[in-house]
């Protein structure tokens, strides 16, 4: 049985500002800093085989926060991590989405990557992962959004929280074929859920 345990990088200023990041490479805050440190705390004695990270800062900095307690060697990037890329809506808050294109931005054609982009470049990555490492644990550091749409993707009845805080982990488990959730955007380490 492979196990995917799905990390959502750490905290940037612009998660506090409320800005779209999508394909943007912010780095971590010292928030974020901190908060992957106590993941990789979290986790130290955890059983991982592997970690996989976007190409993005935000998400390496935190893999190699985390890779350096489980004292893995390697962090293997790969762009089909990138969190969804936002067009045009990069770098902007909701409200300067307003001013800028109206209430109904959301309608437009901004460039936002379209959702079948993102699953096909996610599936892709899943299925090569799960095939090279069969039966091992899987640590993948991502995004947000890009984390959300795989899960919905892979556990169809996923019941999901509208937001997917900085560092959680979701973890997922492929059993002939059939992908079931074992922990939705878990922030113990944060002294949350």
């Amino acid at each position: 049985m492979t196990k995917l345990g799905f990390i959502r990088h750490g905290s940037t200023a612009w998660n506090k500002e409320r800005r779209a990041q999508g394909s943007a490479n912010i780095p971590l805050d010292q928030d974020g800093i901190r908060d992957a440190e106590s993941l990789a705390e979290r986790i130290k004695n955890e059983e991982w085989d592997v970690i996989y990270s976007s190409d993005l800062l935000r998400a390496m900095q935190t893999a190699e926060i985390v890779a350096r307690n489980l004292n893995v060697d390697e962090v293997f990037l790969d762009s089909r991590l990138q969190e969804v890329n936002g067009g045009q809506i990069e770098g902007t808050t909701e409200p300067e989405r307003i001013e800028k294109w109206g209430e109904n931005w959301r309608a437009l054609d901004l460039g936002i990557e379209p959702r079948e982009m993102v699953i096909k470049r996610a599936l892709s990555f899943v299925e090569e992962v799960t095939n090279k490492h069969k039966d091992q644990n899987v640590l993948v550091v991502s995004h947000g959004s890009y984390i959300r749409h795989i899960l919905r993707e892979l556990v169809k009845d996923l019941k999901m929280d509208n937001h997917l805080e900085n560092t959680s982990v979701s973890t997922v488990k492929v059993r002939e074929g059939l992908w079931e959730c074992e922990l939705y955007n878990c922030t113990k380490h944060l002294g949350g859920k």
